[in-house]
């Protein structure tokens, strides 16, 4: 070969600070690109970071991209690496919320067949459920937008941000979720979403896969017990009779009482674990564009609609912190029981909506609850739920101004919830130590924001009380609760957001499978 034949192949790591409109502009990415390798023989890249910065009043997005000179990158990485699992030993899974569904991929990647049982309706069914409580305001106890396939995130901002990246590959997670259908960017995004429009087909087609290699999947079919045999758990009982053998994972949302109650039942060890209370609040989304972008003319032709986190504190030691922010969203009515009033936030992927939504929560710790015991704090929440409920879920709501200023509305802004909204004053339906608390929490955020946050149009609909499980299921490095019995995912007390606990689901899974296969 000729010294001239020679192709050198080069592979580069490079960061770049952008404009907003350079950043969405693929040619001047590539020039930029180009730019600051030195080079102009690009070939490829693969974006590994897009985050924007917002903390000065020019905005700018912050890039970094695996660039390739003379080659391509070849594929991306993959996620679970399934075989046909249909003759192999099985392992029953109680619940289809992110951490029973990749509990059940990473038992058929590690050779087990998943038996997943799910006391709510398929993933669509459920779609048109929720619509009914939206619309009508009549709640099914076993299908609505915590129960069902998919769990509480399936409705929800599909929100895959975490900070478990000790305890699993993320990027499994991710590029498993893309290849079933999430959109690519999440694998770089600085803040990934799916949206809950695009949510509940990526979750079917994780069933069918699993359905395809060999594992069941079973709806409305709800666990009642367990089955015990020899000292150890064997397997489930469920409401309609049938019995489901093998070793268990309980991967339960955490509305699901029932469960913790038999566990108990059966000797697992439960306590009770911090938790945070507050409201949903809601503003005009252009409002939050211009806050956050330090811009009247808000977001632009080039900028994502934006978001916030906030955190404060209270004179009594309570953190008071904004949760699962949902830029163009909605609020939606989250019960899953009659008289019981809660409420959750969703926005579809392009978070189109007019308004942004998000949970201001205030600590709740154990001894506030007059209520002893593992279920002394769930007890606590359940009653401030039974407080705030109003007939066919109508939703009690405040001005944040007047809620700030100790008054009554005697009006009350445009809301996305889709039941009536009522004024009410959230000192007569919330806890005297939260309802102060979470007043000096908003008079903090709306002293940083320069009153933008306490805006007459800013709104606050009662009660935001499922952000994580009162309830936490001892177990040990192996997540075993018992004999037999294996436990994950927010339900346990473990983990929180869909990230977090599909890695908890998997190494759950990866712990009973090396125990049973050896």
């Amino acid at each position: 070969m000729r010294q001239t034949d020679i192709v050198f192949h080069v592979k580069r790591r490079v960061e770049l600070t952008l404009k907003p409109e350079e950043a969405a502009d693929k040619r001047a990415l590539e020039k930029h690109i180009m730019r600051i390798s030195g080079r102009k023989d690009l070939t490829d890249y693969r974006l590994i970071q897009h985050s924007i910065d917002s903390r000065r009043r020019e905005v700018k997005v912050h890039i970094v991209a695996d660039a390739s000179f003379s080659e391509m990158l070849g594929e991306r990485e993959k996620g679970y690496q399934l075989r046909d699992v249909s003759s192999s030993k099985e392992a029953v899974v109680v619940g289809s919320g992110p951490a029973g569904l990749f509990a059940a991929l990473s038992l058929i990647e590690n050779g087990m067949r998943p038996v997943v049982l799910e006391r709510g309706k398929d993933v669509h069914s459920r779609k048109k459920d929720c619509a009914t409580l939206g619309r009508e305001g009549r709640l099914d106890e076993e299908s609505n937008y915590s129960y069902g396939e998919g769990g509480a995130g399936a409705y929800s901002d599909g929100k895959l941000y975490t900070r478990s990246i000790k305890r699993g590959n993320v990027n499994k997670i991710l590029e498993t979720l893309i290849e079933h259908g999430a959109p690519e960017e999440i694998a770089y995004l600085s803040h990934p979403h799916i949206g809950t429009d695009r949510l509940p087909s990526v979750i079917e087609n994780i069933r069918n896969s699993i359905i395809r290699m060999g594992g069941e999947v079973h709806f409305q079919t709800k666990a009642i017990d367990l089955v015990e045999r020899d000292g150890e758990i064997a397997g489930v009982e469920c409401e309609d009779g049938r019995v489901f053998l093998g070793p268990v994972i309980i991967a339960a949302g955490h509305a699901a009482r029932d469960v913790y109650s038999f566990l108990e039942r059966h000797g697992a060890a439960l306590e009770s674990k911090d938790s945070a209370i507050g409201v949903r609040v809601e503003h005009p989304q252009t409002l939050i564009d211009q806050l956050q972008y330090h811009s009247n003319r808000g977001r632009g032709d080039y900028l994502p609609p934006a978001s916030y986190s906030f955190a404060s504190s209270s004179s009594s030691g309570r953190g008071v912190y904004s949760f699962c922010m949902c830029p163009g969203g909605s609020i939606v009515p989250s019960a899953t029981k009659e008289g019981h009033q809660v409420v959750n936030g969703m926005s579809p992927y392009n978070r189109g909506g007019k308004m942004a939504n998000s949970a201001i929560v205030v600590q709740i710790r154990g001894e506030d609850s007059p209520y002893s015991g593992p279920f002394g704090l769930l007890d606590c929440i359940e009653e401030i739920e039974r407080c705030c409920y109003l007939p066919s879920f109508q939703a009690p709501a405040q001005r944040i101004c007047d809620f700030i200023d100790d008054r009554e509305s005697s009006s009350l802004p445009f809301s996305t919830y889709p039941r009536p909204i009522v004024a009410r004053r959230m000192d007569d339906i919330l806890p005297s130590f939260i309802a102060s608390s979470l007043r000096e929490g908003l008079k903090d955020i709306s002293r940083r924001t320069r009153g933008v946050f306490s805006s007459g149009d800013g709104l606050m609909v009662a009660a935001e009380t499922r952000t994580s499980s009162p309830v936490r299921i001892m177990r040990g490095e192996d997540y075993a609760a018992l004999p037999g019995l294996y436990v994950a995912g927010e339900g346990s007390g473990w983990a929180g957001g869909i990230v977090s606990a599909a890695i908890d689901g998997s190494n759950a899974a990866k712990k009973l499978s090396e125990r049973y296969l050896g």
